[in-house]
């Protein structure tokens, strides 16, 4: 399970196989069973999660009971509440899985403790951040600059695989569509 998270880190960052030792004793390992959910809204944040298998949804659900996806991850991607794991404070999303799913978890105080102590790691967490501020606002554009079938086929470019282990009731509600206009784009 740790051998991905070498070549995750290896992507941006070079560590000795020491240092490789002594961040990965940081991380714990987790299993979970699909539809499990590793945050649930309303409760403490704990962990960063590194995902080494399967494919995971953050999500929050309105007044009206409609689920709203923000982010997917599948493997070699990151996922968290990020407002509640850098404040400290109880969670605003759910994230759950999709399928079956093998995770590296990282505490907060880990990870500060890591930063503090290894400059490469630092600099991997902020190269890591900065992509996900990138990939974050090139999604928001995309819901106010794009159409529907724009979203769509953008997805499918982008991230092939993806779209195919997703529901089609799960990638209608990440592109912001219903499933009956998800039937028309894939038709």
């Amino acid at each position: 399970m740790f051998e991905e998270l070498k070549t995750h880190f290896g992507k941006l960052v070079s560590l000795t196989p020491e240092e490789f030792a002594y961040v990965s004793s940081h991380f714990t390992s987790r299993k979970f069973r699909k539809h499990q959910f590793l945050v649930q809204q309303g409760s403490p944040v704990s962990h960063d999660f590194f995902v080494v298998k399967g494919l995971l949804k953050s999500s929050f659900v309105n007044e009206q009971g409609k689920d709203h996806i923000l982010q997917l991850a599948m493997e070699d991607w990151w996922i968290s509440d990020y407002q509640a794991y850098f404040n400290q404070t109880d969670a605003t999303l759910d994230i759950t899985c999709v399928e079956d799913v093998e995770v590296l978890c990282l505490s907060l105080a880990n990870r500060e403790k890591l930063c503090r102590e290894l400059h490469q790691i630092e600099h991997f967490f902020r190269k890591k951040s900065n992509a996900g501020y990138v990939a974050l606002q090139r999604r928001i554009l995309s819901f106010m600059n794009q159409s529907a079938s724009e979203r769509y086929h953008e997805l499918l470019q982008m991230y092939p695989s993806l779209a195919q282990r997703l529901p089609k009731t799960l990638l209608a509600s990440y592109l912001g569509v219903s499933r009956e206009t998800l039937s028309r784009l894939s038709a």
